[in-house]
């Protein structure tokens, strides 16, 4: 039996980070192999230990066991599949096979060694079903599976080239061991983790003061996604800085308060992504995970409290989950309510991302029992500094944005 409390999981944070020398020697003479944005965030993760135990991509036997029993064939819980995929064509191109080394590429710049240990394929309609509970391709992680190439790659994946992070996101950047070093130096020995996609509204807000509460937590630690994103998204500058705002502002005292964020691409898989999101954060530090209706959730796919249920079927994992119910703001209250204590849910408007939006883009001032107008200032400033005039994803923000993360020139 192995011990799924250990943190970081597994109970060694995976470190695969070669040094200037290291790396001239381990990439010389190899094939390359050019990897999209999603790959280099995932080497860039397991690399640093995000993803501990991981130290590479998955072979059959783990991808195999994820997705029946949710565990790594070692034992250690494990939610997500973390894959390398590859056409056959490609790998011909490439001229590698199993037992050879490959120089992945990224922004046609070195980036980290894979050390193939197995090639192998996997039936991808049955992935989608065991990971996401459906087929439907209008699942966006389902699309995401059925686009994968037939191939994939497994192995160790060390990093030989240290990314840039570009501002404004540079300053809420940490590895695995930075962040807990970080929280260490504030003297926090209990955190919760806030996972968050969206520009904070007032129900955010009292959802981490709640959960701060709850936890009995010496700090919140905001955990933004930053990846790929669609149109009609938050802007990741918004959502980042706004958060940040929240303390500036005094909303939350600075010792108590921390924004950072986690390069993923969101797999929308409900209470599967909800128990992969507790094994991040525990490898960041965090003893404590608050998750809220709809967790990682599209659509109607799932529950709405699929995210809770899910954690009474797992062995204890070493973070606590922090269970909180809808918050939505109550005229009769006078603002923000909590659905497990206000009596008006007659009465009640919903905080919903469609309202939300219709302020930000009204042009009028928001109560702050619905967004605070600090925020909202923030989120427009954005808009103007890195949207393109638009705090929302817009096609010319994809084309044209500074990417979050830069490989530098060797």
């Amino acid at each position: 039996m192995v011990d799924n409390a250990l943190s970081p999981h597994g109970g060694v944070l995976v470190e695969r980070i070669a040094t200037a020398t290291e790396a001239g020697e381990a990439t010389a003479g190899l094939a390359c192999l050019p990897v999209r944005e999603q790959i280099a965030r995932e080497c860039v993760n397991i690399a640093y230990g995000f993803f501990s135990p991981l130290d590479g991509f998955m072979g059959r036997a783990d991808v195999d066991s994820v997705a029946r029993d949710m565990t790594l064939s070692s034992g250690y819980v494990w939610s997500i599949p973390i894959v390398f995929d590859i056409s056959e064509k490609e790998l011909s191109r490439v001229g590698v096979k199993k037992g050879d080394s490959v120089l992945l590429t990224h922004q046609e710049q070195p980036l980290a060694t894979l050390q193939i240990q197995e090639i192998y394929s996997y039936d991808k309609e049955f992935l989608a079903q065991q990971v996401y509970g459906t087929t439907d391709q209008a699942h966006p992680g389902v699309l995401r599976t059925y686009g994968y190439q037939d191939l994939f790659l497994a192995g160790p994946v060390t990093l030989v080239n240290t990314p840039i992070i570009n501002p404004p996101f540079d300053r809420f950047w940490h590895t695995p061991r930075q962040l807990r070093q970080a929280v260490a130096d504030q003297g926090w020995s209990r955190i919760v983790a806030h996972q968050t996609r969206n520009v904070p509204h007032a129900g955010h807000e009292s959802l981490m003061k709640g959960a701060w509460l709850a936890a009995e937590a010496d700090g919140v630690l905001v955990s933004a996604v930053v990846g790929e994103k669609k149109p009609g998204d938050y802007i990741d500058e918004a959502i980042v800085l706004a958060h940040h705002r929240l303390r500036e502002a005094g909303f939350f005292r600075p010792d108590v308060h921390m924004t950072s964020i986690l390069l993923w691409d969101m797999r929308y898989a409900g209470p599967r992504e909800a128990v992969f999101h507790a094994l991040v954060r525990k490898n960041l530090g965090c003893t404590d995970h608050m998750f809220g209706r709809d967790h990682a959730g599209v659509g109607t796919y799932y529950d709405t409290y699929a995210a809770h249920n899910i954690f009474d079927d797992l062995p204890d994992l070493g973070i606590k989950s922090v269970l909180t119910l809808e918050w939505w703001n109550c005229p009769v209250c006078g603002g923000p309510a909590y659905e497990g204590l206000c009596g008006h849910r007659d009465q009640k408007q919903d905080l919903s991302g469609t309202f939300i939006r219709s302020i930000i883009q009204g042009g009028v001032e928001p109560a702050p029992q619905t967004l605070r107008s600090e925020v909202l200032e923030v989120v427009r400033d954005c808009a103007d500094r890195y949207g393109f005039g638009s705090p929302f994803v817009t096609e010319e923000y994809l084309q044209n944005r500074t990417p979050v993360m830069t490989i530098p020139a060797v």
